[in-house]
């Protein structure tokens, strides 16, 4: 593949994960306004992630399979974000919580494919050196994620209200679709003469697809749960008013976003290995530090900005550890990856029922509880990792 088509093929996905981005968050910022406007308690509004989650995982398990199969992977992709743009228009027009929730389990659908086609398309149009490239995807969707609440934000502070950041970051998305469908052929998986040696069937590579599922499941849980509820958090216990909780989100996606631009030059220093264990631990002491002091928005924005950055590697290296592993088609790719989507149910879900009966404080215990987890589980993989012969993904 010519230099110039793996440009503008990592342009294009990189757009899509700016826009997905857009999508989670907002999502944090608007979730009382969305509760008001149905009708809704914070943990009946709480089941959007549930819905759009289960949307997710079966537009990741359709995906997987539709892109292994047909040639022009781009159109899908381009097809799937007409569908997300159209979703950001039609959400704060939802009078209903039925209404909604069918909104988000549709958005889920494109999203799922999103999320597969991106990551397994960059890994094919990069092949061995697509490590930094796929930390730098990820730093796209860190960075949607920051100008969602920052948007959001913006639009209060003058006047406005929550359907027209919705509006605008709608507009935003639109053209992103133009650009994917505009694009020529995708990439197909090349595998070099060293893969001969590697896991290459389902039955083989079982053990390591259910570990990465897994490490998944519980980082998403985590991330998710902590950018989207941590405005909800800070509101309940009148630490902040609304939009001073929607600038610590941004603040949250905007040190996320910044942990991903560093770990893009890392991911091509350092092994996966020294990454994460840095991750974790830097991670999980900024989240004790949210525990220890509540009531302090001083320390609340400290351990916001550390449990962001420290975050941010985690899913790309991940991701990219399981790649120097095992074969990854886009089927075997959309299978693990239905642990990112579940990831995006359960934790989101449980903590919104969490802060209607036992009250806010229990979010950030939720959230270390399952980060501590998937500290666990990465030392798992990695020792899964050094006992499964490597494979090779060979660009053109």
């Amino acid at each position: 593949m010519a230099d110039n088509d793996k440009r503008r093929n990592t342009l294009g996905y990189y757009l899509l994960f700016i826009s997905l981005g857009f999508g989670l968050g907002i999502t944090g910022p608007a979730l009382p306004s969305l509760a008001a406007q149905t009708g809704s308690t914070l943990g009946a509004i709480g089941a959007i992630f549930l819905v759009g989650a289960t949307g997710g995982m079966l537009g990741t398990a359709v995906g997987g399979r539709l892109f292994d199969r047909i040639k022009n992977g781009h159109r899908l992709l381009g097809l799937a974000q007409l569908v997300t743009a159209t979703a950001l228009l039609l959400i704060p027009q939802a009078n209903s919580l039925p209404l909604l929730l069918v909104i988000f389990f549709i958005n889920g659908l494109p999203g799922g494919i999103i999320n597969t086609g991106a990551n397994t398309l960059l890994m094919w149009t990069h092949g061995k050196k697509a490590g930094p490239y796929v930390n730098g995807l990820h730093f796209a969707f860190g960075l949607g994620a920051f100008l969602a609440p920052t948007v959001f934000a913006q639009v209060l502070r003058l006047g406005g209200t929550y359907q027209q950041a919705y509006y605008a970051l709608a507009a935003l998305a639109l053209p992103v679709s133009l650009f994917l469908l505009l694009l020529p052929g995708s990439p197909k998986l090349q595998v070099d003469d060293e893969a001969s040696h590697s896991p290459t069937n389902l039955r083989q590579m079982l053990p390591m697809i259910i570990i990465a599922m897994l490490f998944l499941f519980f980082y998403v849980g985590s991330e998710i749960t902590y950018g989207n509820w941590i405005y909800t958090y800070t509101l309940t216990l009148e630490l902040a008013d609304a939009t001073r909780a929607a600038y610590l989100t941004s603040g949250f996606w905007l040190s996320f976003t910044i942990g991903r631009a560093i770990s893009i030059p890392m991911a091509a220093r350092f092994k996966p290995a020294q990454i994460l264990t840095v991750a974790f631990v830097g991670g999980l002491g900024a989240l004790a530090l949210a525990i220890s002091v509540p009531n302090s928005l001083t320390m609340l924005w400290v351990a916001t900005l550390a449990t962001g950055f420290f975050m941010a590697p985690v899913w790309a290296t991940g991701y990219n550890l399981v790649g120097q592993s095992i074969k990854l088609t886009a089927t075997v790719s959309s299978i693990i990856i239905l642990g990112d989507s579940f990831g995006g149910v359960v934790l989101p879900w449980v903590t919104g029922q969490a802060i209607e009966r036992f009250g806010a404080h229990t979010m950030p215990w939720l959230v270390i509880g399952s980060y501590a987890i998937n500290a666990f589980i990465f030392v798992i993989m990695l020792a899964q990792s050094r006992a499964v012969p490597q494979v090779a993904l060979a660009g053109e």
